[in-house]
């Protein structure tokens, strides 16, 4: 039996610096093989921990990336950590040493827009590394909500990964924008991946509440118009949803591959753990 090659990266390795819901980190060994194996930019819309974006870096798959969110603050770290991450790490070295239960909901309870850019991502990255299951939930006022979580030694600062990670997103763009705006530039041979808050398959695993809009069913058939026009532009479109018929039924003329992964979002301790995924993909 021939040995499998073991992928060595060619870049320094970064990887995601903030945990997020549905992050792909443990999905990258099944969708290597589900990578377009050429492309000439990336673009990712939904950029979340950015697993999927890391991980074709490091390996050298990537020549120019375009990266965007519509979640501001998560927009908002990101290009803090690419234009000042060494003030960033600072403020976060001040976090560690001042976390405790009074502390995390002082920090909750400031508005971003009282606050500098770089403390707006220091806030988040503290609530992200400390807050419950690493959960990012916002109410409709677009007010983060999240109880803080039993740590006992949380890792507030990752010098180290900040430091890759700046290094890594130095030439990329990064965008606050919707997921139509970041793909309509997207051209022949670019590779689009779409990573969207997933249909809920059960009201107990119903969570879409990263922004005060949420994401609704529209926003699911619209985002299917999207993949359409990405085909009709020969651009590589691969997407990531929950394994539920209407998902299903909405890319139903492309390939569909099922993944399965642990997911820790159920309200329900018992129905938490390996559960099928879904991958689209357009080549």
């Amino acid at each position: 039996m021939a040995q499998q090659l073991e992928l060595i990266p060619l870049h320094p390795v970064a990887s995601p610096f903030l945990k997020w819901a549905g992050g792909k980190t443990q999905l990258l060994k099944q969708f290597e093989p589900l990578f377009p194996p050429k492309f000439e930019r990336y673009i990712e819309s939904f950029i979340g921990g950015g697993a999927v974006f890391f991980h074709l870096f490091s390996f050298g798959r990537i020549r120019e990336a375009r990266l965007s969110d519509n979640n501001e603050e998560l927009i908002n770290c990101y290009q803090v950590v690419k234009t000042d991450v060494s003030e960033l790490i600072s403020l976060l070295k001040t976090h560690q040493k001042c976390h405790n239960e009074d502390y995390y909901y002082h920090m909750r309870s400031l508005q971003p827009i009282d606050l500098s850019l770089v403390e707006r991502a220091a806030r988040i990255l503290y609530l992200n590394k400390t807050c419950f299951n690493g959960l990012y939930r916002v109410n409709r006022k677009g007010q983060f909500n999240v109880p803080i979580g039993s740590y006992e030694n949380p890792a507030i600062c990752n010098e180290d990964a900040l430091t890759a990670a700046s290094r890594v997103l130095e030439n990329v763009t990064i965008l606050h924008a919707d997921f139509e705006e970041c793909t309509n530039a997207a051209q022949t041979n670019d590779f689009v991946y779409l990573d969207p808050p997933y249909s809920p398959i059960s009201e107990t695993a119903n969570f879409t509440q990263y922004t005060k809009d949420g994401f609704s069913g529209k926003d699911q058939q619209r985002l299917a118009t999207v993949f359409e026009q990405l085909t009709t532009k020969n651009c590589y479109a691969m997407l990531s949803n929950s394994d539920c018929e209407p998902i299903r039924q909405l890319y139903q003329k492309h390939h569909i591959e099922t993944v399965r992964a642990k997911r820790a979002i159920n309200s329900k301790a018992t129905a938490r753990g390996a559960i099928g995924e879904i991958v689209v993909r357009n080549y």
